[in-house]
């Protein structure tokens, strides 16, 4: 198996993976869900990691292998990870965003996506670092963009916590209480593929109609 079919298969199935890895490797796991977290949040070149999906399944091991993951311990590896990420993002953005931005093309980074994260902070202002928690790829470039824009070091500090303490509570506990549903169970699969479609949605319609906008402008 590649490493791209094994992520897939990972990213669809981490409740078979993440019990056995919990058992055979305990506290380690934690640093790696702190890994992934941070980088997905905190690296504008990794926004495609699996950021609301892994939250949950990681909750459900919680939920239904007793003593192999503590669920507050999750929370707070995880939060610290999400406020870590996006702050490690917007000092990034704040030193060379404006210079990766005005190269025409970039060969890790889409121009389009820091445009989308720029139309949403137009249209929401701050509120932007805690809506675009729930957009997967779209909450990569947010702090970055913010980093750009110069906002103050305090002000993103606080609306950062506030939205990564949110993303992060609100997958914890939905994995955590749903992961002991037979029918959950049964069917994880397509609950992460729904996950991230849902997940996906409103980025992809605010595309959509910047390309129309554009096509009508």
């Amino acid at each position: 198996m590649s490493f791209f079919s094994w992520a897939i298969d990972f990213i669809l199935h981490m409740d078979r993976y993440l019990p056995g890895y919990f058992h055979q490797y305990g506290a380690i796991i934690y640093l790696l869900l702190f890994f992934v977290i941070f980088c997905e949040t905190g690296l504008v070149v990794t926004p495609f990691l699996p950021g609301d999906s892994l939250i949950f399944a990681a909750a459900m091991v919680a939920a239904t292998t007793k003593g192999e993951s503590n669920i507050f311990v999750l929370f707070i590896v995880l939060l610290a990870a999400a406020f870590l990420g996006n702050m490690a993002n917007f000092f990034i953005g704040g030193a060379i965003g404006q210079k990766i931005y005005n190269k025409e093309k970039h060969r890790f980074i889409k121009k389009e996506n820091i445009d989308s994260a720029m139309d949403f902070f137009n249209r929401h202002g701050k509120v932007t670092i805690i809506i675009t928690r729930f957009m997967p790829i779209i909450r990569t470039f947010t702090p970055f963009v913010a980093g750009i824009a110069k906002m103050k070091t305090a002000v993103f500090a606080l609306y950062n916590f506030l939205g990564g303490l949110l993303w992060v509570a609100f997958f914890l506990v939905a994995g955590y209480f749903l992961g002991t549903n037979e029918f959950v169970a049964k069917h994880l699969s397509l609950i992460m593929m729904l996950i991230v479609i849902a997940s996906l949605t409103p980025p992809f319609i605010a595309y959509i109609n910047k390309k129309i906008k554009n096509k009508k402008a």
